[in-house]
């Protein structure tokens, strides 16, 4: 959570003194919210379980990110950014428990009821789940054209958002890989801190773009992170097989070595 919450918003609050001055000021806001925001809990979860790293970490480290993430984000967001006052705080984060926390709460604590149900239309739920996602982030898209995000955007914007949201990756991976083999962590605990550091929260971060900012730029304010969210997904896919492949091969080693 460190690299959630501590590095990616450094990061932002650098890229603003790095980055060319030919490009829009609301793509520079853009990358900033992107790097306050939580990580993501689905895709963190199965990259881990594809690399063969620690699950249940990775488990209990998104969902705390997420739970965290509904209240530092719009703190971050005001001190850092500075988009609204103390007067209109509350009322957001309030907005935003009702829209994220009550649901997740709610979820849980009906568990005893309908859980074994849940199980059994896993396939179904999850289409649904990604259906409802693929909604929000079509809904904010919409809004975008609509205010003419297009006659702001050009091809040159748009290829450096996604050089830029390759760089912002590929450091943050960098360093969770060194921080992690540097204090000594295994080869399972290494592979969570590096997909659950990595993730940025497609599903969180645009209810609460919607919520903290004005209507008309939502649209210019999460385009970076649309375009971030898909680069981490391909990104952490290869590095996920890749993991898995090591993990494989560790294994067969330690057991040709026990079997010798």
């Amino acid at each position: 959570m460190c690299s959630t919450f501590v590095l990616f918003p450094t990061l932002g609050v650098l890229f603003a003194w790095w980055a060319p001055v030919n490009v829009s000021p609301e793509i520079y806001t853009g990358f900033l919210y992107l790097c306050i925001l939580p990580a993501t809990v689905q895709s963190a979860i199965a990259f881990t379980s594809i690399a063969g790293g620690n699950v249940a970490a990775a488990v209990c480290s998104a969902s705390a990110s997420s739970l965290l993430g509904i209240f530092l984000s719009p703190l971050l967001v005001g001190m850092v950014m500075h988009v609204h006052g103390a007067s209109g705080s509350l009322q957001q984060v309030g907005s935003i428990m009702l829209q994220l926390l009550v649901p997740f709460v709610a979820g849980h604590l009906s568990r005893p009821w309908i859980g074994d149900w849940v199980a059994r239309h896993k396939k179904w739920i999850g289409k649904t789940d990604q259906t409802s996602i693929l909604l929000v982030v079509y809904s904010a898209f919409s809004e975008a054209v609509t205010h003419g995000i297009w006659h702001k955007v050009g091809a040159g914007s748009l290829l450096f958002i996604v050089v830029a949201s390759l760089v912002l990756l590929g450091i943050v991976v960098t360093i969770n890989i060194f921080v992690a083999r540097r204090l000594g962590f295994d080869k399972a605990d290494e592979i969570t801190i590096v997909f659950c550091g990595s993730k940025k929260s497609l599903a969180n971060g645009i209810p609460m773009a919607n919520i903290l900012f004005p209507v008309a730029s939502v649209g210019m304010m999460v385009l970076p992170l649309m375009i971030f969210h898909q680069l981490q997904l391909m990104v952490c896919a290869v590095m996920a097989r890749r993991y898995q492949r090591q993990t494989a091969k560790a294994a067969a080693e330690k057991t040709a070595a026990a079997n010798a």
